[in-house]
This record gives structure tokens, C-alpha cells and sequence, in this order.
């Protein structure tokens, strides 16, 4: 089974250290994002990988080359103009178009859970076309609860806020995704709406138990860093 990961982006949230490295290639904890992705990816028995690249493209291939010394073999699919995370898939039918399901990955996650989860949802749903992992909302402040005379009941730092679901960026496909992906354009805006009026796309819920961030700010940098460091993570 094949897995893709999306690395074409231009970080922009990330400037100005995407100004000179794609964001694939920031480093979390003394390693750049994609390569913990291939190695939580290789510890799943995943070892054949497709990069979707765009910007900065050759310093992500001269980095992961054929992928011999990280233990998987690498091939790459290039878009020459940005086409969105559904066009950059899109433009990889050739490759990942086949009769087999595969994953895609967005290229600015770390995380723990298991991919082959989704993909066991999906092959025993005849009917779906995809299933994404999703997590429980992380509140980006600290949830102050108060009383009726004004005291502070309690103080909680980024709670999870488990009514609210969001996409964690890891997904299980059939072929037949290929049929719903835009030339050009976002998956997340043209592709998944579609495929949930249609009721062929899964949802697995994790929690508690896994381990997922996504790396979007200097901030998010730092704190899984430390997560790193204190053990708290371990790929």
C-alpha cells in the first residue's frame, strides 16, 4: 500500500522560516516534520511513499532522495503551479490511481495514531470512497469556568473541547476519490463536501490516547519540541 504525502505548500504562516526551506523541512525536535512523517509511517509497515511537492521542491528531494537511507522508497510527483491540495492529488492519478487504497498525509502534521485504522474502516464499507481521522477541537486559550457571584470555579490551559471534531489531515482513499478531485482547488472545500452529501465518506474519532499537532506556528514548534524532549511524545 502506497502513502502520499502533501509537501507542495508554501507555509505561509510559517514565514519567515518558510521564506528559505519548505515547510516539510522545518525542524521539530532536531528533525524536519516529514521525516518523523516517514518514520511513524515506516513503524505502520507503510514504506512505499509518494511526495506531492511544489515549492522549494528540490530541496525536499535532495534531502529524501529515493528514501534508502530512511528504510522506504520515495518517488515524487511534481506540480509546476500551485493547484491545491485536491489538484495536487489529482495530479498524482497516475501513480496512486491503481485498484488499492492508499493514504494521503498533510505535510505539516505530527501524531501517533495508527493509519491502518482507516484504512480497515474503509475496506469493510463497500459504499465509501474515503474515511479521515478526526480529533477533538483544542481550544487555542485557557477556559476560565465562573461562578454566579463572580468567583473562578476553575481554570483550564487549551482544554480538547470533545463536542467539536476537527480533520486531523491523515486519510485512507479508493481509487474512485479520483473522480471527485478538482483540477484545481482545495480537497477540503470541493471533494470531502461532496463525498459526505453523498454519504460515502468515514469519519474515525481519536483521542486522549494518540498523540496529534499540527505544525502551523513558531509556537506549535516549540511546544512539540518540548513534548520531544520530555518524553511526552514518542514516535
Amino acid at each position: 500500500m502506497k502513502a502520499a504525502i502533501l509537501a507542495g505548500g508554501y507555509g505561509k504562516r510559517l514565514r519567515p522560516l518558510t521564506d528559505d526551506r519548505p515547510k516539510p523541512l522545518i525542524e521539530v525536535g532536531g528533525k524536519p516534520i516529514i521525516v518523523w512523517q516517514i518514520e511513524w509511517l515506516r513503524k505502520h509497515s507503510i514504506k512505499d511513499l509518494v511526495i506531492l511537492v511544489g515549492y522549494k521542491k528540490n530541496m525536499i528531494i535532495d534531502e529524501l532522495g529515493s528514501g534508502g537511507r530512511y528504510g522506504v522508497r520515495i518517488s515524487y510527483v511534481v506540480e509546476e503551479d500551485p493547484l491545491g491540495t485536491g489538484g495536487a492529488l489529482k495530479n498524482a492519478e497516475h501513480i496512486l490511481g491503481g485498484e488499492e487504497l492508499f493514504l494521503l498525509i498533510n505535510g505539516d502534521i505530527i501524531t501517533t495514531l495508527n493509519p491502518l485504522e482507516l484504512v480497515e474502516m474503509l475496506r469493510k464499507n463497500p459504499t465509501a470512497v474515503a474515511s479521515i481521522a478526526v480529533v477533538p477541537l483544542r481550544s487555542p486559550y485557557g477556559v476560565v469556568r465562573i461562578s454566579d457571584n463572580g468567583g473562578v470555579t476553575s481554570f483550564i490551559e487549551k482544554p480538547m473541547i470533545p463536542d467539536y471534531m476537527i480533520n486531523a489531515g491523515v486519510y485512507a482513499m479508493k481509487p474512485s476519490i479520483f473522480n471527485y478531485l478538482p483540477e484545481k482547488g482545495d480537497i477540503e472545500r470541493t471533494c470531502f463536501p461532496k463525498l459526505a452529501s453523498e454519504g460515502k465518506l468515514l469519519a474515525k474519532v481519536y483521542g486522549d490516547d494518540v498523540y496529534w499537532r499540527s505544525i502551523d506556528t513558531v509556537k506549535d514548534i516549540e511546544e512539540v519540541g518540548n513534548d520531544i524532549a520530555s518524553g511526552r511524545l514518542s514516535l
